[in-house]
């Protein structure tokens, strides 16, 4: 096969792929930037061992969890390369967290840390929150802002630029006490602090938006029930399970 190039920010999976195929025996360069050069192999026949990269959108969950609720946790193997801008957001606003030297993931190739948060009071950044091709915020992780910026003091505006009408669903955070205003498809302005409290909502069709639901409600007084959802179940493992691990209270039940 002849050599072929291709155009496309890298992520973790993208890499995952690479790193699967050189075992695999096929030459592949530029893993990392945006462009690839790969020559493929006439036959594959190898058996190998491959360890995926951990998830950076999961690490993210799980920092959103902990600023909303101002808990001090310790997660560990967080993708650091794929986070941050994102922690730098989160240090501007105030956000405070101690963190490991660099390590070798499985997979020989990512650098994961150990990372620990701290209680913090938090203040909105000075620009808008807005996702940009890799090295930039995750596309992913934008809408977990959205918690964490009605957790904070000030106006926070969050501009969701690739996905239509996505911003919409967060404005559900509004039944559990927060100040989301929807200015247009792609924009959500967010005041805080909010003082949470316990509702019923019925969980949202986008997966990061419904997560961004559960974690406030993990922040709000009283009892809080998230219907219909598959659409969590779908994205993460036992999230609700690995939560009560960390001090939550959630039951799960199939009719919900």
């Amino acid at each position: 096969m002849s050599p072929s190039s291709a155009t496309r920010p890298p992520t973790t999976w993208s890499r995952d792929l690479c790193f699967y195929l050189q075992k695999l025996g096929v030459a592949i360069e530029g893993v990392g930037s945006t462009t690839l050069r790969v020559t493929g192999c006439e036959s594959i026949d190898v058996d190998v061992d491959y360890s995926p990269s951990e998830d950076p959108i999961e690490a993210m969950s799980l920092l959103a969890a902990a600023i909303v609720t101002k808990s001090s946790i310790t997660i560990t193997r967080v993708p650091i390369e794929f986070l941050e801008i994102e922690l730098a957001t989160l240090e501007e606003m105030g956000f405070r967290y101690s963190r490991t030297e660099e390590y070798v993931a499985a997979n020989g190739a990512t650098r994961p840390v150990d990372l620990t948060t701290h209680a913090s009071d938090l203040t909105a950044p000075p620009d808008k929150i807005h996702p940009m091709p890799f090295p930039g915020l995750n596309i992913d992780n934008l809408p977990f802002f959205a918690a964490i910026a009605a957790v904070a003091e000030g106006q926070t505006l969050l501009h969701d630029w690739v996905y239509e009408n996505r911003a919409i669903y967060l404005t559900e955070l509004n039944k559990l006490g927060a100040q989301v205003k929807l200015l247009d498809p792609h924009r959500v302005l967010v005041e805080g602090p909010t003082h949470w409290s316990g509702a019923e909502i019925v969980c949202p069709p986008a997966l990061r938006p419904a997560v961004v639901i559960l974690l406030a409600m993990l922040a709000s007084k009283g009892t809080s029930v998230l219907r219909s959802t598959y659409v969590i179940h779908r994205g993460y493992e036992d999230l609700a399970e690995r939560l009560n691990l960390l001090g939550a209270n959630i039951e799960t039940f199939r009719d919900i």
